[in-house]
């Protein structure tokens, strides 16, 4: 150790200089040999040096990975146009087979568990990164698969989207094959214009990897590509072609990172073609969106309502959640609407063992006698109430209506471009429009004017969607945060008293539509209804061969009875049939969508238009410019809220809130009955101080004597005064030959026996009447002293009710609205 020694000073002079020790006041220097000594010790340390050195570089080489190629520039600044064009030393995986353990056979292919790498991923992520990937919000939309055949299916929508350059698109591939993504490109025909960023995300030894490895190797990379890309939505094929490795790690990878999935459908080329012209933000929400169907089923509407279901089961549904279904039955129901519902299984059941849980809502309603206006807009608005206000939406469907199978590709694709896209979110219309419509009706609402939808500005005159300030009962979709609005107005609109306002909309429509009238004119909101370019090629038709007014709003029968009143069993039919006697249904049929192509239906090549371009019409049919809607809307909400909402004009009115409507009433807590209203009885006069409440349709008894004593004494004064009568049908035609003093004695024998017959009814009636005013005598002797009720105004007796006639009895008991 004394070698060591002399390596190093002293603990206390550890660093220090030979001019520390030198002697002072010119003391005499060291002897030779320390010098000697001092530089034997710094060789032994560079020695030392050495040795070290040398031994790190051993131990160097001797680990020095084998794997890794020369370095290049271009991977760390990768440039734009390198994108699609890999290095060589990039472009294959390891040529040696790895090792095959001892456990598994040796036909077995996939056996190789080794670590992961991935050898071409970084460079395309990497050169990604300009297209704002750093961002959570952006427009990447990413494609992936594993299978080379699934890769077939999604290359043309990818290269589609990419076309319509709404989205920056990604192709990534993560399967087993180690086929060149340039062969692969070539293979499918893959064009220059293709805008597609294409990642090559599969494993080192991806040939013999498990499926164990391949599960981790998906994952793994799913979690770099959302490292550097964070893309939107994920599309991949459908799950049956595609393997299930990849299926299962990407679905759970993606719902840890929040990603929407979209599995695709088979042939999605040919029938889902129009996805390639959603944006990123209205793909992100395609599991978002929910979708209820209501359905209001009048009495004796079998045979539409189970027509309208089958036209709801037999959809194409493209592989998506199917909608909740909602039928509010009748109080009486028919046996095939009946025998119907109990064998409908809705969803259809998964042959694949899944768990099954019905999605159908049955409401059967409790029988009344009379049904106003006020509660059956209650009734049908109440029956539906989104769970999710900004994601759930109700489509509202009448009975006599049948869909075309492609309605709920018109109504998602709508749906999600409208109310979600980030175009859609940014135009300044997407505030006041509250659904869109899946048919266009034939005529306004008063049902008096044909509609004419109008056209394209322009010289071409094309059909085009536009937007209407009018409700749709037949077949739209409302969206939920305005039906949460339209809520609270109903509500707060049925606690008013009717207002003296004239009605808009038709009786043919339901009652609750006028309320929705008065809600969109408020706020100053409109629909968009379909023109399709195609005619004769509608999403919904109407047939009218079933047609029901609704129950609200009772057919007046008066035509009917006056029409049997003249018709004679022996004689023919002479009354001409008026068209106006019959409720005609308020649209005409049309024929449905024969094409199985969407695309082909919309105008434009299937590019929805836009907002901004179409027109705005008012509910009663006039053309509207965006200001003057606007201001239109404030006026009609002023004048509102005055003579309905019961707000003070001097007063300051309430702020408006989201999703609310109260805004436009005041006094809410005087709440108005309809009922009671609807109840309020006739008062006959009396006295000056005395009335008395009764049905209005009820006859006094006096009255009802006095006019049988008037018909019997008049009957009595023809019987007295025999003359003869023209004929009672005068359309009887007499043959020539009868002479005239023949057709004479035929006429005055037919006169007598008339004569008689009314003579006995006379005596009948003369009896009857004795017997009545004697029962009315006997009732009144006990109740002489009992005082008669009165009210102000008023001085005359009260006639009493006759119960014994079981006429006068009949309408005593019928209340209001009969």
């Amino acid at each position: 150790m004394s070698w060591l020694r002399g390596m190093f000073a002293g603990d206390e002079e550890l660093g220090k200089k030979n001019d520390d020790h030198r002697p002072l006041n010119g003391a005499a220097s060291p002897a030779p040999w320390s010098a000697l000594r001092a530089a034997s010790g710094m060789r032994k340390r560079r020695i030392f040096y050495g040795i070290c050195a040398l031994l790190f570089l051993y131990v160097f080489v001797k680990n020095i990975p084998t794997d890794l190629g020369p370095t290049s520039r271009s991977v760390h600044n990768p440039r734009p146009g390198d994108a699609r064009k890999l290095p060589s030393q990039f472009s294959d995986n390891p040529d040696k087979k790895p090792k095959r353990p001892v456990t598994p056979s040796a036909a077995e292919e996939h056996y190789h568990d080794g670590p992961i790498k991935f050898y071409k991923l970084a460079l395309s992520l990497h050169s990604a990164a300009r297209l704002g990937g750093q961002h959570e919000i952006n427009k990447n939309v990413l494609f992936a698969a594993s299978n080379l055949k699934s890769a077939a299916e999604i290359i043309p929508l990818a290269c589609e989207m990419a076309r319509w350059d709404r989205n920056d698109v990604h192709l990534a591939i993560m399967g087993r094959d180690d086929m060149d993504i340039a062969e692969i490109k070539n293979i499918n025909g893959v064009e220059e214009d293709c805008n597609v960023h294409w990642h090559d995300a599969r494993p080192d030894y991806s040939r013999w990897s498990s499926d164990v490895r391949m599960e981790v190797s998906v994952t793994a990379g799913v979690a770099h590509i959302q490292t550097f890309i964070h893309p939107q939505v994920i599309i991949i094929d459908n799950p049956s072609r595609e393997d299930p490795f990849f299926v299962t790690a990407l679905r759970s990878k993606a719902t840890n990172i929040g990603k929407a999935v979209i599995d695709l459908p088979v042939a999605a080329t040919e029938n889902l073609m129009w996805i390639t012209r959603l944006d990123s933000a209205s793909l992100a929400a395609w599991r978002n969106a929910y979708v209820d169907l209501l359905i209001q089923a009048p009495a004796g509407s079998s045979g539409s309502i189970v027509r309208l279901l089958k036209s709801i089961e037999n959809a194409d549904y493209f592989g998506i959640r199917r909608p909740h279904l909602t039928i509010e039955l009748p109080t009486e129901i028919d046996p095939p609407t009946w025998r119907y519902l109990e064998n409908m299984v809705w969803p259809p059941l998964d042959w694949s063992g899944a768990a099954h849980a019905s999605q159908v809502t049955l409401r059967h309603r409790i029988a009344r006698r009379t049904t106003t206006e006020y509660e059956a807009s209650a009734r049908f608005v109440e029956s539906f109430y989104p769970a999710r206000i900004h994601n759930s939406h109700v489509l509202l469907l009448s009975p006599q209506v049948e869909l075309s199978p492609l309605y709920y590709h018109y109504l998602i694709y709508n749906l999600l471009e409208y109310k979600y896209s980030a175009h859609g979110k940014a135009a300044k219309e997407s505030s006041n429009v509250i659904g869109f419509s899946l048919e266009l009706p034939s005529s306004y609402l008063n049902d008096s004017t044909p509609l004419i939808p109008p056209l394209k500005p322009g010289k071409a005159k094309e059909p085009m969607p536009f937007l209407w300030q009018a409700p749709n009962s037949n077949a739209a979709l409302y969206f939920g945060d305005r039906w949460v609005e339209f809520h609270s107005f109903l509500q707060a609109r049925l606690s008013k008293p009717p207002p003296a306002r004239r009605k808009v909309i038709s009786d043919k429509y339901p009652a609750w539509m006028e309320f929705l009238l008065e809600f969109m004119r408020a706020r100053g909101y409109s629909l968009i209804y379909p023109n399709f370019p195609t005619e004769g090629d509608t999403i919904a038709t109407i047939h009218d061969e079933l047609y029901q007014i609704p129950e609200e709003f009772p057919e007046d029968t008066a035509v009917v009875d006056n029409a049997v009143q003249d018709l004679d069993p022996s004689q023919p039919l002479v009354k001409d049939y008026d068209a106006s006697d019959r409720r005609a249904p308020p649209n005409t049929e049309t024929a449905l969508l024969s094409s199985s192509n969407l695309i082909s239906l919309l105008p434009n090549s299937g590019d929805l238009s836009e907002l901004s371009d179409m027109l705005l019409i008012s509910y009663n049919g006039y053309n509207m410019s965006r200001e003057f809607s606007c201001e239109a809307a404030a006026a009609f909400s002023r004048a509102y809220q005055r003579e309905v909402g019961g707000c003070d004009p001097s007063a300051q009115t309430a702020t408006r809130k989201p999703d609310n409507a109260v805004d436009l009433f005041c006094h809410l807590d005087e709440v108005y009955d309809p009922l009671q209203h609807l109840q309020q009885t006739v008062t006959i006069a009396t006295t000056q101080d005395e009335s008395v409440h009764m049905d209005q349709y009820a006859i006094p008894a006096e009255q009802h004597i006095n006019a049988k004593a008037e018909a019997s004494a008049h009957l009595g004064r023809q019987g007295s005064t025999l003359k003869p009568l023209p004929p009672l049908q005068p359309e009887r035609t007499i043959q020539e030959s009868a002479s005239a003093e023949d057709a004479g004695k035929e006429r005055q024998t037919e006169f007598q026996m008339q004569m008689e017959r009314q003579a006995k009814q006379a005596g009948n009636e003369d009896r009857r009447k004795h017997e009545v005013e004697t029962q009315e005598e006997k009732r009144e002797e006990p109740k002489q002293d009992a005082p008669s009720p009165t009210h102000q105004g008023f001085s005359k007796q009260v006639p009493k009710v006759a119960l014994e006639d079981p006429q006068v009895e009949a309408a005593s008991g019928k209340g209001a609205g009969w």
